[in-house]
C-alpha cells in the first residue's frame, strides 16, 4: 500500500493504465476493459503474488472527485454530439430504426433479469444495462475501422442516440424511486423535482443555444474551458441534489452546448481532460469489483450475453435494413451494436452506492462489470469479422440483395 505517497500512488496507476491501454490497442480491443482489470489488479481485491499483495489503492476514495468528474463528462460528450437538429430532420428514419432496436433490445434485458428472479425493479434496471450501446468504443472503433465516412455510420449513431435519450430518461426516473426511498410522499417530491429538472435541461438545450453563446463567448482557452467544466459540474450537482442523476444532467448540458458554435472548441479544450477522467472512472470501477462476486455470477453474463447478443445483432441488422441500408450495411450495423460499455458502468457506480437490495448493490453492478468486459471484446471482433453477418443474411430467403 502507497497512499500515504498520494503522489507515488497516481504514478503507479497512470503508469498501469498506460500500460493496460497500449496492451489492449495491440491486441484490437477498447481500452476500457484494460481499465478495468488494471482498477481489479491494483485494488483491494488483487490477487497476491508469491504472497505479497498487488493493493496499491485500498479505497476509492483517493481518485473517487476524478472519476465523479469522469462520468459527468463521459456523459457531458455523449449530449455534446447529439444533433437535436439532426433528429428532428430525419426524425421519421430515427424514430422507426430504433423502435426495431428497442422493441428487441430492452426487453430481452428485462427477461434476463426475471428469469434469474430479480424483482422488476432490478430487472428493469439490468435491461438499462443490456440494453445501452457504448457511444465510446463504438465511435472509436468506426474510426479505426475506417467506417465513419460510410452510410451506415449515420444509421448506427442514430440508433444510439435513440438508446441514449430512453436510456437517460429510464435512469431519471428510477434514479429517482430508489433516491426517493420509499415513502410515497418523499418519493413523489423527488420525481417532480426531477421531471422540472429535466424539463427545464431539455428547454434550455432546444431553445437556449443562443444564450448559452453569449454566456460562453470567452477569448481565453484556460478560461473558456474552466467557465464550461465549472458550469457542467456546477448543473449536475444541483441536478442530484435535486434527486437526479449528475449523469443525466451532465448528459443534458452537453445537448445544450451540442447546439452552439462552441461545440468545436469544446471537443479540442476538453476532450483530454474528458479522456483522462475517464480512464480513472474505469480503474474506480475495477477498483470495486472483487473478482470473486464477478465470477459468482458468471453464468448469469454467460445467459445474458448468448441471449442479448444474439438479439442486437438481429435487431441492429433490422434497424439498418428500416434505415434502408444494404445488406452489407445492416450487417455492419448488427455488428457495431454489441459492445456495452460507460452508460452501463454509469448505472452499475450508481446502483454501488444508491442501491436499496444486495441485488442493486452488489449482484448487479458485478454482472454489469463482466457483461461490458464480455461484449466490449465480442463487439470488436464482430465489428472487424461482420462479413460473417451479412454471409448468414444473404443465405435467408426474405433478404432482399438490392
Amino acid at each position: 500500500m502507497v497512499e500515504a505517497n498520494l503522489v507515488l500512488t497516481a504514478g503507479i496507476f497512470l503508469t498501469a493504465l498506460a500500460l493496460g491501454g497500449l496492451l489492449a490497442l495491440r491486441l484490437g480491443q477498447s481500452v476500457i476493459p484494460a481499465y478495468i482489470l488494471v482498477g481489479v489488479l491494483l485494488g483491494p481485491y488483487a490477487p497476491a503474488v508469491g504472497g505479497v499483495s498487488l493493493t496499491v489503492v485500498e479505497s476509492t476514495e483517493v481518485v473517487g472527485l476524478l472519476a465523479d468528474l469522469g462520468v459527468v463528462l463521459l456523459l457531458f460528450f455523449v449530449g455534446l454530439e447529439l444533433s437535436l437538429a439532426s433528429l428532428i430532420r430525419k426524425r421519421s428514419q430515427f424514430l422507426r430504426s430504433g423502435a426495431v432496436d428497442v422493441a428487441v433490445s430492452f426487453p430481452l434485458g428485462i427477461v434476463v433479469g426475471l428469469a434469474f428472479g430479480f424483482s422488476l425493479v432490478e430487472s428493469l434496471f439490468v435491461g438499462l444495462i443490456t440494453f445501452n450501446s457504448s457511444t465510446v468504443i463504438i465511435a472509436k472503433s468506426l474510426i479505426d475501422l475506417e467506417w465513419i465516412a460510410d452510410p451506415e455510420s449515420e444509421a448506427i449513431l442514430g440508433v444510439i442516440v435513440i438508446e441514449d435519450v430512453l436510456t437517460a430518461a429510464a435512469f431519471a426516473v428510477l434514479s429517482a424511486v430508489l433516491l426517493g426511498g420509499a415513502d410515497v410522499a418523499s418519493l413523489g417530491r423527488t420525481l417532480g423535482q426531477a421531471a422540472v429538472v429535466l424539463a427545464a435541461l431539455t428547454l434550455l438545450a432546444y431553445y437556449g443555444s443562443e444564450w448559452v453563446d453569449r454566456v460562453f463567448d470567452v477569448r481565453s482557452g484556460e478560461l473558456f474551458l474552466l467557465a464550461v467544466l465549472g458550469a457542467t459540474a456546477l448543473v449536475s450537482g444541483f441536478g442530484l441534489a435535486a434527486g437526479v442523476s449528475d449523469a443525466i444532467v451532465a448528459f443534458l448540458v452537453g445537448a445544450a452546448f451540442g447546439q452552439t458554435s462552441h461545440a468545436a472548441r469544446i471537443q479540442d479544450l476538453l476532450a483530454p481532460s474528458r479522456d483522462l477522467f475517464a480512464a480513472v472512472f474505469f480503474f474506480v470501477v475495477g477498483l470495486g469489483t472483487d473478482p470473486r462476486v464477478v465470477g459468482s455470477v458468471a453464468g448469469l453474463v454467460l445467459a445474458a450475453a448468448a441471449v442479448t447478443v444474439a438479439g442486437q445483432i438481429c435487431s441492429g441488422y433490422a434497424a439498418g435494413r428500416s434505415w434502408g441500408l444494404s445488406v452489407e450495411g445492416a450487417s455492419k450495423m448488427g455488428a457495431a451494436l454489441v459492445p456495452r460499455g460507460e452508460f452501463s458502468l454509469v448505472i452499475a457506480a450508481f446502483l454501488l452506492t444508491a442501491g436499496t437490495t444486495p441485488a442493486l448493490r452488489e449482484t448487479i453492478p458485478a454482472f454489469t462489470v463482466g457483461y461490458v468486459l464480455l461484449t466490449s471484446v465480442l463487439g470488436t471482433v464482430l465489428m472487424r469479422n461482420a462479413g460473417l453477418i451479412q454471409r448468414v443474411a444473404e443465405r435467408l430467403p426474405a433478404t432482399d440483395q438490392s
